[in-house]
Formats: structure tokens, sequence, C-alpha cells
């Protein structure tokens, strides 16, 4: 199926579409046609689904057809056309998919190295810093690449497309002490964050949030403004404790290896440069909307506090050293998790983040 040049409604194809592998077309002295699906479980309502759709693919297209080489005919299966949420993994593994946005959170079992910056809270709020200094690791610590080829995929780059974590909630919370007895949806590693003063976190996904706090199952929920107002959560959660938990790189963008290897090397080339190019627009997307969706929030009545540096630097302080113990369980397993967690910290070191706590030297 054929892509409607930025058109969101078009862009999606006939629900259960199935992805039988990069197939290519061509006759002598024309354009080759490469088939690909694309997938993810989230809907357009994330943001990046609609910059996969709006800049991600048209990127590829745009560097092949600068030689006429070479055109994908691009499937295109969001929202669950073919995966869940949590299915984009699998789903490449077994060849349902091609290429896609695999969200590494949610697999800390598989992908334990993708996690580090969810192991380093209170470092920094920059999505684009956190993107590229990950991608970095991966060049230089082979274990995060072969970790997504055990499942038969590519890594093709990392995504951050949150500017920073949040808590909102259905009451006000302004100190550490009102986290007392709540119940707070969040996913992976970060669950650890509200360890140490009374708060209770619960495993959850983005899609599931708005029910389970309108229902009463969670009292606030941990997560970036740009998710929530997308998402007209401040209905059902209207508080808002803008801490500045930090960003994180909770996507990883992927191909099947098997598809990647029937690929001609000139497309594969301009994949790997588009994805870079998409990994940076995700982190100033992130940033871009951070401020527009706060006004969003407080324009339909939500109430917003902002923690002062005291009261974050006693929440850092409060919680265990998470990511001591993210590294001592990669090291038990023969995975550099000490060397990745001091080469992460002195790159936001060099970059003079605003670090609260120096969770390698302790």
């Amino acid at each position: 199926m054929s892509i409607k040049k930025a058109n969101l409604g078009l862009a999606m194809v006939a629900a259960g579409a199935m992805a039988l592998g990069v197939a290519t077309t061509n006759t002598a002295g024309a354009t080759e046609t490469i088939k690909m699906t694309a997938i993810d479980g989230y809907s357009t309502k994330s943001m990046w689904v609609r910059e996969f759709i709006g800049f991600f693919i048209p990127a590829i297209d745009k560097k092949l057809a600068a030689t006429g080489n070479y055109k994908i005919q691009w499937n295109q299966a969001f929202g669950g056309q073919i995966v869940k949420v949590r299915g984009v993994m699998s789903g490449l593994q077994k060849g349902l998919g091609d290429i896609g946005v695999v969200t590494a959170v949610f697999h800390g079992d598989k992908l334990p190295l993708q996690q580090i910056a969810f192991a380093t809270p209170f470092v920094t709020t920059d999505p684009g810093l956190v993107a590229r200094t990950f991608d970095g690791l991966a060049g230089k610590f082979p274990a995060i690449k072969q970790a997504f080829a055990k499942f038969g995929q590519v890594y093709l780059t990392n995504g951050a497309v949150l500017d920073s974590y949040q808590i909102f909630s259905k009451k006000s919370i302004t100190k550490l002490g009102d986290f007392q007895g709540l119940k707070v949806g969040s996913a992976g590693l970060n669950l650890r964050w509200l360890q140490g003063f009374g708060a209770a976190g619960v495993s959850g996904s983005l899609v599931t949030y708005y029910n389970k706090l309108k229902t009463g199952v969670l009292d606030a929920i941990m997560l970036w403004p740009e998710s929530v107002a997308g998402r007209k959560m401040y209905e059902v959660a209207p508080y808002v404790l803008k801490a500045n938990l930090g960003s994180v790189n909770s996507k990883a963008i992927t191909a099947n290896a098997k598809s990647w290897k029937k690929l001609p090397g000139e497309v594969q080339k301009a994949i790997r440069a588009a994805a870079v190019e998409y990994r940076d627009r995700l982190a100033e997307q992130a940033l871009a909307k951070a401020a527009g969706s706060f006004a969003k929030i407080k324009a339909n009545g939500g109430k917003i506090h902002t923690m002062d540096q005291a009261g974050r630097v006693e929440w850092a302080n409060k919680m265990p050293n998470v990511a001591k113990g993210w590294a001592a369980s990669l090291e038990k397993k023969g995975l550099p998790g000490n060397a990745m967690l001091t080469s992460y910290m002195d790159t936001m070191r060099a970059a003079k983040q605003p670090i609260i706590r120096q969770w390698d030297k302790e």
C-alpha cells in the first residue's frame, strides 16, 4: 500500500495486514521498488508515531529519490493493526514487521542496558543529550546491539520522546510526605524512583492510565506533559507536581534482521541516516511541545506546583541508588554495567548537567 504523503488519516493500512518480509521488484533501467512494513502498537496520538509517518518515512524516501535507484512501498501498521503496545519487539522478531519502534522500557529483562537513563534520575532533562549519549554507548559497548541481535533485530538508534518525567495526580501533591499511601502508575525501572517515602509504584502503560485514574486503581501517574495533554488525562489527574525527575530514552528503532539483510546497501545507508535524524527530531519535538502541553493542562483546569530545589534534593537522596543496583545486576550477568554507568555519567558531567546525585561515585 502506498504512502499518502503527510496525511495521517490515509497513512493507516487495513487492520491485520501482515508483513511478508522485504520484497523487491524492478525492470531493467527502472527504479527498484522495495516493500516494507513499519509497525508500532501505539497510534498517532503518540508524538513518535506521528513523526515516524510525517518525518522519518519522508526522510528515507527523499534520500532514495536523490539517486532514483530504489523506492520503498510502505505498509504502515500502527495503533494495534498488527501488534499491541507491548508487542513490537516480538512482532519484529517474528517477522510481522520489517522496521518499528520498540518501547524498550517494557523489556527490561531482554534489554537491560537500554535502561541506563531510567537508572539515573535527577541528572538531565535534555532528551537530545540522552539519546546521543546512548547511541555513543551503543558504539562503545557491543553488548547493547547484541541484545537486539538475540531477538532477530538490528539496532538503528534510540529515541528520547519526553523532556522530563513529572507527577500528575487526582489530589494535590506538593511534598514527599503527600505521596504516603498513594498508588502511582509508571513503567519499568523508574518505579524505583518512588521508593523511600511511602508511595506504591504500579506498573502500567500509557494507554491504560486514564481509565485506571478514573476508576481509582491509581491515585497518580509519573509521565511527561505532552503525553498527558495529548490524551486529556488532566481530566482525571488535574494536579501536577513539576519535579523535573529527568529525561530517558524509552524507545529503540530496530529492523527485522532477515529483512535488513535483504536490503541493498544504499537503502540501508538511507535508513540509518534518516534514523539518526528522526532521533534528533523526536528530542526537539519533546522539548518544543512541553511548554505548550503545560499551558494546555492549565487552560483545562490543571493546577501546577513546582517543587523547589530542596524538595528535589530530598527526593533524590531518599530513593535507593537505583543506578548502582542496576549496574551490579548487569555485572552478575557478565555485562558491563559499571563501565557503562561511569561512561554515561562522565558524559553528563562533561555536558555540565545539573546533576543532583553522583550515582556512580557512591
